[in-house]
C-alpha cells in the first residue's frame, strides 16, 4: 500500500500547523487507497544543518540525521503543511528537507499551505526547492486563510469547501506516489 508521510512544518510554540495537519491526517484517515502517518519535525529536534558531508553523499554521521533519513525513506509521497513566514516556508521545514537528499526523490507532494493570504508565497518557494530534489508536486494546493479559515487568526475553523480541496490534493498525491513507483525501484 502507498504510504504518505503529512509533514507538520513548523515547530513554533502554539504553532497552527499541527492543528491543520491532524484535520488533513482526519480527512486521509478515511480513505483506504493509501496509509496516512503524520510526521512532526518538532519530534525529530534537528539541530541547524550539522552534516560534515554534503547530503547527496547519503552519508550521514549524527544519529538524528539517521533516524530522519530512516522516516522519510519510508513513505512512497508527502503532504507538507507549511505556514508562511516572510513570504517562505518555515525555517524548521527547509532545514528539515536539507538534511537529506536521496531519502526524496522521485516522490510526490501535495502542499497545504497557510498565512494571511493562503500561504501562496510559501507554496511557491517550497515547490522551488522540491523541485531540486526530483519531488514531483501536484498542481492541487490547498490554501488556508488566517482571516477565513481561522478565528482570531488562531482557532482553525476551515470553510467548508476546503475539504473537498484537500480530497483533490490527496487524490493526485496517491496517484502520483503510485506511479512513481517504478523509478524509485529502479534506484
Amino acid at each position: 500500500m502507498i504510504r504518505i508521510g503529512i509533514i507538520i512544518g513548523s515547530t513554533r510554540p502554539g504553532r497552527n500547523g499541527e492543528n491543520v495537519a491532524r484535520w488533513v491526517h482526519d480527512l486521509a484517515a478515511k480513505r483506504d487507497d493509501a496509509h496516512f502517518e503524520l510526521i512532526d519535525l518538532a519530534d525529530f529536534a534537528l539541530p541547524h544543518l550539522d552534516e560534515p558531508l554534503p547530503a547527496a553523499a547519503g552519508q550521514y554521521a549524527h544519529h538524528h540525521t539517521k533516524a530522519w533519513a530512516q522516516r522519510v525513506a519510508s513513505f512512497d509521497g508527502f503532504v507538507f503543511v507549511t505556514p508562511e513566514y516572510n513570504h517562505s516556508t518555515s525555517g524548521a521545514l527547509k532545514n528539515a528537507i536539507d538534511f537529506l537528499y536521496g531519502e526524496w526523490q522521485d516522490k510526490a507532494a501535495g502542499l497545504v499551505s497557510y498565512g494571511i493570504d493562503g500561504g501562496v508565497r510559501a507554496a511557491e518557494h517550497l515547490r522551488q526547492v522540491l523541485g531540486q530534489l526530483k519531488v514531483a508536486d501536484v498542481p492541487a494546493q490547498v490554501t488556508l486563510s488566517l482571516r477565513h479559515d481561522f478565528e482570531g487568526f488562531t482557532v482553525f475553523r476551515p470553510a467548508e469547501h476546503q475539504e473537498a480541496m484537500v480530497a483533490t490534493m490527496l487524490d493526485q498525491v496517491v496517484a502520483w506516489s503510485g506511479a512513481l513507483k517504478p523509478l524509485r525501484a529502479a534506484a
